[in-house]
C-alpha cells in the first residue's frame, strides 16, 4: 500500500505545486489504484508517474471546489484511449454526477466504459464501500460547501498457517493443509481430529488511512483519523494563523498536528499547502508542526509514502 501524491498545492497550480490529487495505490493489495480529487491538470501528472489510468477503478471526490475536479474530465476522456474498459465508481458530494455528464455531454465525449455514480447526501455519514478487503467511510467536514473526509480501512488479515507445528503432530502436508488454512477442522487418517483454528497464527492487523478535504477543526476529523497508520490533512495556513484559516474554512499546520497527536495516528502528511509557502517556508511549516507531533511531513508533488505493516 502506497500514497501517491499528484497534486499537493491550494487554490490554483503553482510552479512547484499542482492542485488537489492523490493516488492511494492498492496493486499488491487489490491490483487497483483508487484517486483522491482530481484538481486540473491530474491526468499530466499521471504521465510523470508510473500509474496507468486503466488501473484506476474508483476515485473519490472530497467536495466540489474546483481545484479539486476541474481535471476530471479531462482524465475521464483520456481513460477511455488508454485501455480502460471496466466500470469507474466515482464517489462524491450531491452534484459531482451533474458535473461529471454535463461536461461529457457539452464536449461530446463518448467514453468505452460505464460509470457508476454515489452521491452522499447533506450530512452523510458511515460506511459507503465494503469490498472484500477494504471498507470505507465518511464523515462530513466544516468548509465552505459540503466537504467530506474518508477513512479507509484494510480488513485484518487472516493468520499464517503454522507448519512447524504440523510437522510435530506428524501431519503429512497435502490438501489438508489447505483446509486447516481455511480454518477448518479435518478428521486424520490416524482418527485424530485437528481444529485448524489451532494451528493458524494470530491475524495481521490491516491498515488504516484517513484523507480529509478542505475543512475548519472538527470533531468529525478527529473521528476519521482515530488510531490510523496516516492522516493526510490539509495544511493551507501556518502557524499563528488560526483566525485566517476559519475565515476561509481551513486549517493550520499546528491545528492538524494537534488532531494527529489527540488521535493517536502514527504519521501526519501535510498538504493542500498555499502557494505563499515555498522553499524554506514549506519545511518550516514541517517543523513547526513537527514541535507538537513528530511524525509529520510536509509532502511535496510526487512523494510516493510507504504504507509497512506494524508488526
Amino acid at each position: 500500500m502506497q500514497i501517491e501524491f499528484l497534486g499537493t498545492g491550494a487554490g490554483s497550480p503553482g510552479k512547484f505545486r499542482n492542485v488537489s490529487s492523490l493516488a492511494l495505490r492498492l496493486l499488491d493489495e487489490i491490483n487497483s489504484v483508487w484517486l483522491f480529487d482530481a484538481g486540473e491538470g491530474t491526468q499530466h501528472q499521471i504521465l510523470r508517474s508510473t500509474i496507468r489510468p486503466r488501473k484506476i477503478d474508483k476515485i473519490f471526490i472530497t467536495h466540489l471546489h474546483g481545484d479539486h475536479i476541474f481535471g476530471l474530465p479531462g482524465l475521464l476522456s483520456s481513460r477511455s484511449f488508454q485501455g480502460g474498459n471496466e466500470q469507474l465508481d466515482i464517489y462524491g458530494p450531491t452534484g459531482i454526477k451533474e458535473y461529471v455528464n454535463v461536461s461529457l455531454k457539452v464536449s461530446e465525449t463518448r467514453l468505452s466504459y460505464p460509470i457508476k455514480f454515489h452521491e452522499f447526501k447533506k450530512g452523510q455519514s458511515g460506511k459507503i464501500y465494503e469490498g472484500p478487503k477494504f471498507s470505507v467511510y465518511i464523515e462530513p467536514l466544516d468548509h465552505k460547501i459540503q466537504s467530506f473526509g474518508f477513512r479507509i480501512v484494510e480488513h485484518d488479515h487472516q493468520g499464517e498457517l503454522m507448519v512447524d507445528k504440523l510437522r510435530e503432530l506428524n501431519i503429512p502436508s497435502g490438501p489438508v493443509y489447505g483446509k486447516l488454512k481455511n480454518g477448518e477442522t479435518v478428521t486424520l487418517d490416524d482418527g485424530r481430529i485437528i481444529n485448524g483454528q489451532d494451528v493458524i497464527g494470530p491475524a495481521q492487523k490491516g491498515r488504516t488511512v484517513a484523507i480529509l478535504g478542505d475543512t475548519r477543526q472538527t470533531d468529525n476529523a478527529l473521528s476519521l483519523a482515530k488510531g490510523a497508520d496516516v492522516l493526510v490533512h490539509e495544511s493551507t495556513f501556518g502557524k499563528g494563523e488560526n483566525k485566517l484559516a476559519h475565515n476561509y474554512y481551513h486549517s493550520t499546520n499546528t491545528q492538524a498536528a494537534k488532531i494527529a497527536k489527540q488521535a493517536g495516528v502514527k504519521k501526519l502528511l501535510l498538504n493542500h499547502i498555499s502557494a505563499r509557502y515555498t522553499g524554506k517556508m514549506a519545511k518550516e511549516l514541517e517543523y513547526q508542526a513537527k514541535s507538537i507531533f513528530p511524525k509529520t511531513k510536509v509532502v511535496k508533488d510526487f512523494d510516493i509514502i510507504e504504507i509497512p505493516f506494524i508488526k
